[in-house]
């Protein structure tokens, strides 16, 4: 793309940016026809300014002695369902991930097979949408690796998380897209700040994109599916949150 027209994108995502921050303060925001035209247009040229100048970049990680003395957990902390609850009861010995959809050859791997491929450890800072954020280390394998093993099909342009937990009987789910996913600093976490993922922050497994925002780090992943579209998940944005409170679906940050 030439000079003068990144230049044109970029100003346009500025100009998008007060109608962002309109959303969360008067009544236009709640308005669907403001939301999805204005707001929409401003989630759309955030993800394309990101993927366009910045696809490749690395959040920044830190130093132990920056690890945040606390980690408050979010949203549910332990889920209700059965299957998970008798994998927990186990230490999750028989618990396996599954990963499927748009794959050459499906998955089921456990938690050992997991922690047996290379591994990535990292310190990075959880920023939640509600406002707070927090420092911690996460150890897992990158989702890439797993992607990899799979062999994606060339139809595969986003991935999906199926989640153990619950809100009023919806399974959470989130998805991210190729980009995202292969990201090396993607990974299925299984360990925390030295120590086994704890329950309240996603055991055994939970996704983290260092490059987005809190909600779309997915905990108590059950099954990874490759699919084309987003239309079939849920309601049709791709997650959770997305589907029930008009959170933008590219949450980068």
């Amino acid at each position: 793309m030439s000079g003068v027209s990144r230049r044109a994108l970029l100003r346009g995502a500025g100009l998008a940016a007060p109608g962002l921050l309109l959303g969360g303060c008067d009544a236009l925001g709640a308005s669907p026809s403001f939301r999805d035209i204005v707001l929409g247009t401003g989630e759309w040229l955030s993800y394309r300014v990101h993927r366009l100048i910045g696809s490749e970049a690395l959040a920044r990680e830190f130093a132990p002695a920056e690890m945040s003395p606390s980690f408050r957990t979010n949203g549910n902390t332990e889920p209700r369902s059965a299957a998970w609850r008798a994998h927990a009861d186990t230490g999750f010995a028989d618990w396996r991930l599954d990963v499927g959809g748009l794959v050459d050859a499906p998955l089921s791997l456990s938690l050992a097979e997991l922690k047996a491929m290379p591994a990535r450890t990292q310190i990075t800072r959880h920023d939640c949408v509600e406002g707070w954020s927090a420092i911690g280390q996460w150890t897992g394998v990158p989702l890439g690796a797993v992607l990899a093993q799979a062999r994606l099909q060339p139809a595969a342009r986003y991935v999906v998380l199926h989640c153990a937990d619950d809100f009023d009987g919806t399974a959470y789910y989130e998805s991210i897209d190729l980009v995202d996913a292969f990201h090396p600093q993607t990974i299925l976490a299984y360990g925390m700040n030295g120590g086994d993922l704890p329950v309240g922050h996603g055991a055994p497994l939970r996704l983290r994109v260092e490059r987005q925002l809190g909600y779309k780090q997915a905990k108590f992943i059950m099954r990874i599916e490759a699919v084309a579209l987003l239309g079939a998940v849920g309601r049709g944005k791709g997650g959770f949150w997305e589907d029930t409170v008009g959170y933008d679906w590219y949450a980068g940050i």
